[in-house]
């Protein structure tokens, strides 16, 4: 359901439709406001839930927002109760992490229904904001870090993420993870295949994986997703790498019909709510797709055909999930692993000490589990 947002301004009514790709609810209130601003006031507002509509310069505007997000990170460094537990400091991060979007999304652009920023010296975003919304019909505010989200989106989506395996580079669509952290295609690149006729990517994101089994010699690849922005951005890097004759793309929620040699999935790592679109690549409510491979896997395998879990265990660290739990989910599902490859992090993430979840990540192992059907 669109929202429509209503403010005074210079003793006239206005109106706008509110933009969130969060989903995020609109401010309680609007203030505008320009350069005059100082720091200090913005967070004070932002923290009370007011929308801030920026009028002044649109570069004043960004070094604003830098400067409320310097604030809001010394906020949270205060230093407070230890957690108790991993899961206790998982929590909490995702708690603060929470408060401090919500508080910085409060600063407000407005944006025509042409895709232009309504402010001085403002930069062209009109095709970053198509790419990310689509046409629209009438001019909508944003907040600002979430339009500054969809403008780096597009410089990446042009510029691409080399992926060495591959050989190639892939242009993540706005809203579709990117894989930025790439070992476990170094994985996906060096297991075993059990053959080479025909395969299953379930979730395929940008189509990295379908890709790269297609370059490792697989003649038929069906990618699922249940995302439109997924399957358009796979699409496109599949054309781009010349592939489109070799990967079919299908709207699905997990399996599409028949059986293969090889069924591959690389489920969101940790059983959470996402709070955002693009964390739904990251998140996965109860293991639901997790599960839902793990059950639905032998009625689509062939004979002698195996699924490929890869699976990050930072969410064992975490206290999320438990290699007990998942042991039993696999053999519940009538399924066992023949071979388990392993491979630590690359990401900064995992040297950075001052990380809340540096433990977690520290100790973090991505793994490819080899799994056949119990004969």
């Amino acid at each position: 359901m669109t929202q429509q947002l209503s403010w005074q301004e210079a003793g006239l009514a206005h109106s706008a439709r509110w933009q969130s790709e969060a989903a995020a609810n609109p401010p309680a209130e609007i203030c505008i406001v320009d350069d005059a601003l100082s720091a200090a006031e913005a967070w004070r507002l932002m923290q009370a839930d007011v929308g801030l509509l920026w009028r002044g310069d649109w570069q004043n505007a960004r070094h604003l927002l830098q400067a409320v997000s310097r604030r809001a990170d010394r906020q949270g460094a205060r230093p407070g109760k230890a957690p108790a537990t991993a899961l206790e400091a998982f929590r909490t991060h995702r708690q603060n992490q929470a408060r401090r979007a919500r508080a910085l999304a409060r600063l407000l652009v407005e944006v025509s229904a042409d895709h232009r920023i309504q402010a001085r010296r403002a930069q062209d975003v009109q095709l970053a904001c198509h790419e990310a919304y689509g046409e629209s019909d009438s001019a909508y505010l944003v907040s600002l870090r979430e339009l500054l989200a969809v403008v780096s989106a597009h410089e990446w989506r042009k510029k691409g993420v080399e992926v060495p395996v591959l050989g190639a580079r892939i242009h993540a669509h706005y809203g579709v993870f990117s894989p930025l952290r790439g070992e476990y295609l170094d994985l996906i690149a060096r297991a075993p295949l059990p053959g080479k006729a025909s395969a299953f990517d379930i979730g395929t994101g940008t189509g990295v994986i379908a890709a790269l089994l297609a370059r490792r010699g697989v003649g038929r690849v069906i990618a699922t997703d249940t995302a439109a922005r997924a399957l358009a951005c796979a699409a496109d890097n599949l054309q781009r790498l010349g592939l489109t004759d070799r990967v079919e793309l299908h709207a699905a929620d997990l399996f599409p019909a028949g059986r293969v040699e090889l069924v591959v999935c690389n489920p969101p790592w940790l059983p959470e709510t996402p709070t955002s679109p693009v964390e739904a690549a990251v998140y996965d409510p109860e293991s639901r797709m997790l599960r839902g491979f793990l059950d639905g896997l032998t009625g689509h395998l062939m004979p002698g055909g195996e699924g490929w879990l890869i699976l990050s265990d930072i969410a064992e660290h975490l206290g999320l999930r438990s290699r007990v739990e998942l042991e039993t989910w696999i053999s519940e599902a009538g399924l066992r692993c023949i071979e388990r490859l392993d491979i630590r992090p690359r990401h900064g993430k995992a040297q950075d000490a001052s990380d809340p979840l540096f433990d977690a990540r520290s100790r973090e192992v991505t793994s490819l589990w080899r799994l056949v059907a119990v004969s």
